[in-house]
């Protein structure tokens, strides 16, 4: 008896989309492109310049004073793969999302040297500022 209910009910809706004149599946794809929101023009670059603006902050905090002096060339290369290898599983992610294409060399050059850039500095920042590794 239920399933005759929702039947009917199947019945009547399919009969209201006939004499409305429009599909679902028009309107669906109607609200899909009014819900995607419009990214600026310059938006990779905005990002790529507010990345490397807060890396400076991060670098400035730590070579304000001298560094250690044993083996600070090994640390700054083992911070610096390390700072690579987090921006390579970043890009990796964004790739898999389908979100890491860029209409030109340039984009894709200053977004992914800017994203480097930032998380050297931010791994510079955690490992000589916290005190944990000194």
């Amino acid at each position: 008896m239920a399933w005759d209910l929702l039947e009917a009910l199947g019945n009547v809706v399919n009969v209201l989309d006939l004499f409305s004149g429009s599909s679902s599946s028009a309107r669906l794809n109607y609200n899909n492109k009014s819900a995607k929101k419009r990214k600026s023009k310059y938006f990779t670059e905005k990002v790529s310049s507010g990345l490397i603006a807060v890396a400076a902050v991060f670098l400035f905090i730590v070579f304000k004073d001298p560094l250690p002096e044993e083996n600070y060339v090994q640390t700054l290369i083992v911070i610096s793969l390390i700072g690579i290898a987090i921006s390579s599983i970043l890009f990796f992610l964004l790739n898999v999302m389908e979100l890491y294409y860029f209409k030109s060399l340039f984009k894709l050059l200053f977004f992914s040297g800017s994203v480097i850039v930032f998380f050297i500095s931010l791994v510079l920042c955690v490992y000589f500022r916290s005190g944990l590794f000194l």
